[in-house]
């Protein structure tokens, strides 16, 4: 997720809800959440969010009034950030494991794609408070959900598990696992419907989102088990200022319960 871990991605937000692209290098430039303080004839600021809208219900790719637009619980939470600062948010749909670099480069201002607080990216960028936690789960083919109903029975599988994130860590920790380390959930979900693999790791919710979305896939019982401290928001090191904005947003954001509001309007608009 987490994308990275995901270190563990989607009403009423239909609408205005904004997780990966063709060729993983796409841009959406989406803009939303101008303040309403913001004087139309001034110029207005740019947010540039960089994700991997591959990862329902956090952010990925929904026709919305007949346009493909980057929807989920993450954009609804980027669009605020955006709002309270007065600026245009814009959205790249970029790589997952490259998401890190376009940061640091400076490319883009922030990044929201299920990001888990490791002590190496910790180093690398600067990182906001929590603001979700969730579950890891192991999705199988419907007929093989009992056979990898527990963590040992995947020793020596074959796993299908996103790149750079923190299922991949927990995957290379399974004895005897033979790793296919890909870019998009959704073509790890090819590999797994194509008998490719036999297994993968994913974050709880996004693992849902595919099972009641791709017919023949199952959760099974098997608990993967990580230090997964929920995931955060990371901006550019010694970008002191939009840290303490995003911090500010989201401490907002959960007082008031928006949150959870998201994150239950994202689910459903991943089902339909």
């Amino acid at each position: 997720m987490n994308k990275w871990g995901k270190l563990s991605l989607g009403m009423l937000l239909v609408a205005g809800l904004m997780t990966g692209c063709g060729n993983n290098n796409k841009e959406n430039n989406a803009a939303t959440g101008n303040s309403a303080n913001t004087n139309s004839s001034a110029a207005t600021k740019t947010l540039t969010l960089g994700t991997s809208a591959d990862f329902p219900p956090y952010e990925f790719h929904k026709v919305v009034d007949g346009k493909d637009t980057i929807v989920g619980f993450d954009i609804e939470i980027a669009k605020q950030i955006a709002a309270d600062m007065g600026a245009k948010l814009e959205i790249k749909d970029l790589a997952f494991d490259s998401l890190l670099n376009e940061l640091s480069s400076g490319r883009v201002d922030m990044v929201i794609s299920g990001l888990s607080p490791t002590p190496e990216r910790e180093k690398a960028v600067g990182l906001s408070d929590i603001y979700y936690k969730a579950e890891q789960a192991v999705v199988v083919r419907e007929a093989d959900k009992d056979k990898f109903a527990t963590m040992d029975s995947l020793k020596g599988m074959k796993l299908g598990v996103q790149t750079g994130s923190i299922q991949e860590d927990i995957a290379k920790g399974i004895e005897g696992a033979q790793l296919t380390s890909l870019g998009k959930i959704s073509e790890i979900v090819l590999q797994l419907q194509s008998n490719r693999v036999d297994a993968s790791i994913m974050e709880g919710p996004v693992a849902k989102s595919f099972v009641k979305n791709v017919k023949g896939l199952a959760i099974t019982d098997a608990k993967p088990e990580v230090e997964d401290d929920g995931y955060v928001i990371g901006v550019k090191k010694g970008n002191d200022e939009l840290l303490d904005q995003v911090n500010k947003t989201l401490a907002r954001l959960n007082s008031e319960g928006k949150i959870d509001e998201y994150v239950a309007a994202a689910s459903e608009l991943a089902e339909k």
